[in-house]
């Protein structure tokens, strides 16, 4: 994921959103000077308004 992070689509503020072509999930995370920071692995298949509240959260 290292060579790809950055190329996404930002989603719900600064998150990035890399979608798994295997399974209905998507891995949102944020990047730092440091290098890439992963927050959720979440289920594609919840409504929009939950997804966005769980990364609220964090």
């Amino acid at each position: 994921m290292l060579i790809y992070y950055g190329i996404h689509q930002q989603f719900f503020g600064n998150y990035y959103r890399l979608l798994s072509k295997r399974f209905p999930f998507a891995v949102y995370y944020v990047v730092e000077k440091q290098g890439i920071i992963v927050y959720a692995v979440l289920d594609c298949r919840r409504s929009p308004a939950w997804l966005a509240g769980r990364l609220e959260k964090e």
